[in-house]
């Protein structure tokens, strides 16, 4: 998979062949893509999610064609800073798409501010703050934050599937701290109790010491992991023969790790989880991206079905290129008037309806799942319910919400 990627990259790059002339009236757009680390196959995948939005547009918006200019980054801040610097300094993009990480986005929302004639369209990533904690006026964001990818998730794993004490795992970072704060958010209300916390540096390579120290005494494990850090705690887990049930993080039940080599990831059969997508959700929208992206690239070169991150990346390039196509691509004021633009643009995605807020943030949908085994052995995330038009104040009021305070390792609390 990583050779076809890179293939890919390659491709891109051979757009940019031609007479000066032809270069000058190509529409740049940087793309800031996650392609070492633990996380490296979600950027993988959202690459290919704006690949195979972009082709459907025949490579051009509003007439000018379209030069995709990748930057790789490793989930770190400084990464993301370091890339989208060379993509506006030395290559003069004035659009970023990304970045793919939480703590990315908080750090790209802060860059955008010094750089106000460039429009920043995150890609995928999920920290609460990005859009939330002093949001950046040429900064959007198409997907929903990791906290509301949590909407309604506490209160099904409470009522529905009876776990009241859970224990949690989850990388030490922006992103699964606002999954768990999301998630607790509605298990805490619903009666539910989080009675251990242990955080992992993102990039863990032994999980042993923090298996020893699961609780026997709680009814499951909410992990907030993604990406290889995902695999290799199944692997390590399984090797325990530990018995635990799990609830799922967004990531932790993506495609990125449900379709993984081994069999330590049937561990995740029943896990209940939420987040932008469901595998299996039968809708005709929904199915006709997938085989978008099925028919887009060889089954040994894309995952069973798009990720989270291929859906987001797709997305947020569809809402930029909905804008552009406003102001017919011009962006000769700044962007300005695409900026405008934008902020109005409603989309009617693969994965259900998405408009921004005024902090231009989207409002979206949410969908509570659970991890099956299908007939030919794969793992896919069935669909349980939605939950439309999920806000960042996650049905509060914004003094409500704000009283909660941020995300962090301990906030908030979740007692009896």
């Amino acid at each position: 998979m990583r050779k076809a990627y890179m293939a890919a990259v390659a491709a891109c790059a051979l757009i940019a062949a031609g007479g000066s002339g032809q270069a000058q009236e190509k529409l740049k757009i940087g793309v800031l893509a996650t392609l070492s680390g633990a996380l490296t196959s979600g950027g993988e995948d959202g690459v290919r999610g704006a690949q195979i939005a972009l082709k459907q547009r025949g490579g051009k918006i509003a007439g000018r064609e379209v030069e995709f200019i990748i930057a790789a980054t490793d989930a770190s801040p400084d990464s993301a800073l370091r890339a989208a610097r060379k993509l506006v300094e030395q290559d003069k993009v004035q659009l970023i798409l990304g970045p793919l990480s939480g703590s990315e986005g908080i750090a790209m929302r802060d860059y955008s501010k010094t750089v106000p004639n460039v429009t920043v369209v995150d890609a995928s990533s999920g920290a609460l703050e990005t859009t939330y904690v002093n949001p950046s006026p040429n900064y959007f964001r198409f997907n929903s934050n990791g906290a509301m990818w949590m909407a309604g998730l506490g209160e099904y794993v409470f009522k529905d599937k009876g776990y009241k004490k859970l224990a949690v795992i989850g990388e030490d970072y922006s992103f699964p701290y606002t999954q768990v704060f999301g998630f607790a958010l509605g298990y805490c209300k619903a009666g539910g109790q989080i009675v251990q916390r242990q955080w992992v540096p993102l990039g863990t390579k032994d999980f042993g010491s923090v298996i020893a120290n699961i609780p026997d005494d709680v009814d499951a494990v909410f992990l907030g992991l993604g990406g290889g850090d995902a695999v290799n705690f199944l692997n390590q887990y399984g090797q325990t023969g530990g018995k635990a049930k799990f609830v799922g993080g967004s990531i932790m039940v993506d495609q990125t790790v449900l379709s993984s080599r081994g069999a330590a990831k049937k561990l995740l059969v029943g896990t209940p989880s939420s987040g932008g997508v469901a595998d299996a959700w039968d809708d005709p929208k929904w199915k006709a991206w997938v085989k978008a992206y099925q028919d887009a690239f060889p089954a040994d070169k894309r995952f069973a079905s798009p990720s989270l991150f291929a859906t987001n990346y797709y997305n947020a390039f569809n809402g930029m290129a909905t804008g552009l196509e406003k102001v017919n691509a011009d962006l000769s004021d700044g962007g300005a008037k695409f900026r405008a633009e934008l902020a109005k643009v409603e989309l009617d995605a693969p994965n259900g309806p998405i408009k921004l807020d005024d902090d231009r943030q989207a409002i979206a949908t949410t969908f509570i799942t659970e991890v099956v085994e299908a007939p030919n052995g794969e793992l896919t995330n069935k669909f349980v319910r939605t939950v439309p038009n999920v806000s960042k104040t996650m049905g509060l009021s914004a003094d409500a919400f704000k009283a909660v305070g941020l995300p962090s390792r301990t906030n908030p609390e979740c007692k009896p």
